[in-house]
């Protein structure tokens, strides 16, 4: 049976909205169906009880204490994580319930305008920033519409053939008008934790916390509203096609619906159970390089279900787009050898970005610059 085939078995016939208007994602759309072997294989709310069988979930309360042997218990078990599963959740992170709460409310506002009032936001191309419903992941389309805004004002990108570059600002809606006064209350207190983090990660590798603090003055990071709207056919499509992330890592809150799973190594998908009080961060490319494969950038997806729509908004803390990323020297040895040659991270970001709108074929990784391979793409 064709993808088409299936969809067709699935769905029956087309249908428009109630009112005829065309509908935001249309679950007619062959392009959403999956191959058999990319299905999802559980569902959104399946998950394993057993507590080896769920990522860490780790308490940053000691951090405020002055008990210097529990912040180095927290120290190791962030590491712990980040080596062994590439994901973690922390609770007592700092973030106000209360951010939460109201930009989910201004978000469930903005996702339920009609399409052509979204649209006056649009990203585009050479505009990353804004609504977007027809993103491309692994070159499947994904079953979610998102809204794009940046942390800080202004970002500069390399133009496509990375010959120049050009700043980019977010665009905001007229309705809801209390969207962006939400949005940036959350990003300013996500941005907080999001330099915890980073200074844990680095005192995990044995650095001092600020080591890697100069690669982020201007930092590139984006906030992302996803929304996952029900879906007729979760058995066919996905919310995300398995993925890495490209930040150095993603902190992201989600509801209690759940969908989220990530491929453990043994190639099991497991699922993130959703807890109200939990950050969930997950190691990027930039930190995989930088730690030279010490912490692994791990493949996710995310599941959709015909019941409930599901918000999420993560956080790319990106390094600034001048950046040359390679594996830090104070790690390297005879015996570990650096496995990556340099990037340019402005370019890597574009390639990436351009494959939300274009198939290529095959995304670039951040394995195109591993020493072992060879690769289309040139070191700097």
């Amino acid at each position: 049976m064709g993808l088409e085939d299936a969809l067709v078995e699935k769905l029956g016939k087309t249908k428009l909205k109630d009112d005829g208007s065309k509908p935001a994602l249309d679950p007619t759309d062959p392009t959403f169906v999956l191959e058999p072997e990319l299905r999802p294989k559980a569902k959104h709310n399946e998950f394993f009880e057993s507590q080896n069988e769920q990522i860490p979930v780790i308490d940053l309360a000691p951090l405020s204490s002055n008990d210097e042997e529990a912040v180095r218990k927290v120290i190791e078990a962030i590491g712990n994580a980040a080596e062994k599963w590439g994901f973690f959740q922390v609770v007592n992170h700092g973030v106000p319930l209360e951010f939460i709460e109201s930009l989910e409310k201004e978000a469930l506002a903005f996702f339920t305008l009609p399409l052509e009032e979204k649209k006056k936001i649009s990203r585009t191309f050479d505009q990353p920033l804004g609504y977007y419903n027809a993103e491309l992941t692994k070159n499947h389309r994904d079953w979610k519409e998102v809204f794009d805004f940046l942390v800080r004002g202004s970002v500069e990108i390399p133009n496509e053939n990375n010959t120049t570059s050009f700043p980019i600002t977010s665009q905001w809606p007229q309705y809801p008008p209390g969207l962006r006064e939400a949005a940036e209350a959350y990003a300013r207190s996500a941005e907080q934790l999001a330099f915890r983090i980073l200074g844990l990660l680095s005192q995990s590798l044995g650095l001092p916390a600020e080591h890697f603090l100069k690669y982020f003055e201007n930092h590139a990071s984006p906030v992302r509203l996803n929304y996952y709207p029900v879906c007729p056919i979760p058995d066919l499509a996905l919310g995300v096609s398995r993925h890495k992330d490209t930040s150095a890592f993603t902190i992201l809150v989600q509801d209690e619906v759940g969908g989220l799973q990530v491929r453990r190594r043994d190639g099991q998908w497991i699922g993130v159970k959703p807890s109200r009080e939990a950050f969930v961060i997950n190691i990027g490319t930039v930190f995989q390089m930088w730690s030279n494969d010490r912490f692994k950038s791990i493949e996710h997806q995310v599941v959709v279900n015909e019941n409930r729509a599901r918000f999420s908004f993560p956080m790319f803390f990106n390094p600034s787009t001048s950046t040359i990323i390679e594996p830090v020297k104070e790690l390297l040895s005879e015996s570990n050898p650096s496995r990556y040659y340099p990037m340019d991270y402005g370019f890597f970001m574009r390639k990436r970005n351009d494959g939300n709108f274009k198939q290529y074929g095959e995304d670039i990784q951040v394995e195109h610059f591993a020493v072992n391979r060879a690769s289309p793409y040139k070191p700097v």
